[in-house]
């Protein structure tokens, strides 16, 4: 998204900010239509496809590798963010 080829998300996960380097969703479970809005757009909310419950494997910023589920909210936010490291707009 910024021309530099590293994959970073940074995202408010309950009351403490999360950094995820290399994010990739390996595993994810029932998905459910909502909308969307985004700082890169102009416009309000655009309808999206999320899932309510994934599994990401991503790199600590002490490059360690980690694997959790995330739920609800959450991982509505990581994936739209993950779209944004794949090149995707809602």
């Amino acid at each position: 998204m910024i021309g530099v080829n590293k994959r970073i998300i940074a995202f408010l996960d309950g009351d403490k900010y999360s950094l995820m380097l290399n994010p990739e969703i390996i595993k994810c479970s029932e998905s459910y239509e909502t909308e969307e809005g985004c700082l890169s757009l102009l416009g309000g909310p655009r309808k999206c496809r999320r899932y309510k419950s994934i599994k990401v494997k991503w790199l600590t910023k002490e490059m360690k590798p980690k694997i959790k589920t995330f739920t609800g909210y959450t991982a509505q936010i990581i994936q739209h963010e993950i779209d944004h490291c794949n090149g995707i707009l809602i």
